[in-house]
């Protein structure tokens, strides 16, 4: 049995990867401080973040989930070198997925030091560690659409130039070059994922369309960011975690760098019509866009679907059916918490 090492692994992607893995019989292993939009920053209470009660639940139904699953998880803090080397020599992976990451553009321009420490250290350790293996052991870097900056013309592909306009982009881009660097120097492979615009249950990283449920389960207005026309590649969490379970240990994967994404991008106003579909007494209003967010729009995916036959079968209209009907739910199960309104972030 392949073993499968998930750095970050109780985080949004991590969790719902690990579910995955798992059902296609790999040996998987967690490892999880805890710490960066997780369990331990929301249960300090000198922290400011929006519905903690709420979203502790949701935490609490991740960890759930592995555990019913069987999937342990090690509580280890990827910036501490010599305690994440001695998991990672105990385990001895076969792939390594390093998700350990401040993964939230607005607050990486908010707060770049604890950004860079969370993102580039725990890459640094993790690829000095996986480079003393033995066995060739693939590492997945998780990158983000977010190093193109705007993009110009077509939809970019993995060769498109990049021009990262935040610092969130930049430390991704370097993380990029830092882990194939390695991989050059060191012999072992490394493939590189640029996801796009995620969505679904249990995220609790305020995402836009996140936003727009927990608003309209509220009954307030969805805010757009700029006049709405800007489009986005929304992509559903079960066909990011497809691409993953495909490039796994997968030789065609090696030294390449992927985009997997929906590969259709559809406007904000668009997202924001169809949930209102969905709770038809909200209304929609405007606010100024911010202007560190490039512009963006649909991701060329045609490498993947070669390589990897990567298919994506969830568009936005399926997908956010099925993340409201899950919200809905969880809503109810814990309205006993008499959610006060919060704003938009």
């Amino acid at each position: 049995m392949k073993r499968i090492l998930l750095i970050g692994g109780a985080g949004f992607i991590g969790h719902h990867l690990a579910l995955a893995l798992k059902t296609r019989d790999y040996e998987v292993l967690v490892v999880d401080g805890l710490e960066v939009n997780n369990l331990v920053s929301l249960q300090d209470s000198r922290t400011n973040f929006a519905n903690r009660e709420f979203y502790i639940r949701i935490l609490e139904e991740r960890l759930s989930l592995l555990r019913t699953a069987s999937i342990p998880i090690h509580i280890e803090d990827a910036r501490d070198y010599l305690r994440l080397s001695k998991v990672v020599n105990d385990f001895q992976p076969d792939a390594v997925f390093l998700l350990a990451a401040v993964a939230h553009a607005s607050r990486a321009n908010k707060d770049p030091y604890s950004t860079f420490d969370h993102s580039f250290r725990t890459l640094e350790n993790t690829l000095d560690i996986v480079r003393s293996l033995s066995n060739d052991c693939q590492l997945v870097f998780f990158s983000s659409s977010m190093v193109y900056g705007n993009f110009l013309g077509s939809a970019p592909n993995e060769d498109t130039h990049c021009d990262p306009r935040n610092i969130y982009g930049a430390l991704k881009l370097g993380g990029e070059k830092l882990a194939l660097a390695y991989s050059n120097v060191f012999g072992f492979p490394v493939t590189i994922v640029r996801p796009s615009a995620l969505y679904g249950p249990r995220c609790i990283s305020r995402r836009v369309l996140q936003i727009f449920i927990e608003n309209a389960l509220r009954n307030k207005d969805l805010v757009i960011k700029g006049d709405g026309e800007e489009g986005l590649d929304f992509t559903y969490i079960e066909d990011l975690t497809s691409g993953l379970v495909s490039l796994t240990l997968n030789p065609a994967a090696y030294g390449e760098v992927f985009n997997i994404t929906r590969g259709q991008s559809q406007s904000l106003l668009s997202a924001a019509r169809i949930v209102q579909g969905h709770f038809p007494n909200v209304g929609i209003k405007h606010e100024p866009r911010d202007l560190l967010n490039p512009e963006r729009g649909s991701l060329n995916i045609e490498k993947a679907s070669t390589l990897l036959a990567y298919k994506p079968n969830h568009d936005l209209e399926l997908g956010l059916s099925k993340y409201v009907s899950w919200y809905k739910t969880v809503w109810k199960t814990n309205e006993s918490l008499n959610l006060p309104p919060e704003g938009n972030e």
